[in-house]
This record gives structure tokens, sequence and C-alpha cells, in this order.
């Protein structure tokens, strides 16, 4: 899937910006597949976390958190900063 600014190769679960290369875990993967198909939109954390584990109810809210700061570190690694934004207390969005 090319975005103009970066590739994200789903056959290979990563990022590929210029001669940069950042692998993603599938949790990150699923994620940002989540974002992307709801480009321009905000995503809800429950959303998200229903896409990742088809429920809530048993997983911590702070996992959501974590894979998320693991996914902008990556991204930060190969120039891609703040495509990810937080929109406090609804979700998540990408500004591509």
């Amino acid at each position: 899937m090319d975005f103009g600014m970066f590739v994200l190769n789903l056959s290979k679960s990563r990022i590929e910006k210029d001669e940069k290369i950042v692998e993603l875990t599938s949790n990150e993967l699923k994620i940002l597949k989540c974002l992307i198909k709801n480009k321009g939109n905000i995503v809800s954390r429950e959303e998200i976390m229903n896409e990742l584990w088809d429920s809530d109810a048993f997983i911590d809210d702070n996992t959501l958190t974590v894979n998320v700061t693991r996914i902008r570190k990556k991204l930060e690694e190969i120039g891609l900063e703040e495509i990810i934004v937080t929109k406090r207390g609804q979700g998540y969005s990408l500004s591509l």
C-alpha cells in the first residue's frame, strides 16, 4: 500500500520509506491497517481494540497505548513523525 510518504508492505509486515525499513508486529500492523482503512476519521480506542482482540472485555486499556507508542517510535525512526494523532477522549487518526 503506497501512501506517497511511505509504503506499508502487508506481506512482509513492515513500513518502507526511501531506503529505511521498520518491521511491525502483528498487532502493530493491524492497528495501522485499521487507521488507514478509516483515513480522515477518528477511530475510537474501543474500535481498535475490537479489531485487534475481537473484544475489549479482558484487555487492559494500557495495552493499546503501549502498541501505539511502539508504532510511533518505529515511524519516527524512519522520519515519519506525527503520523498518528491522538484525539483526546475520542481515539486516534492518521494525518496523511
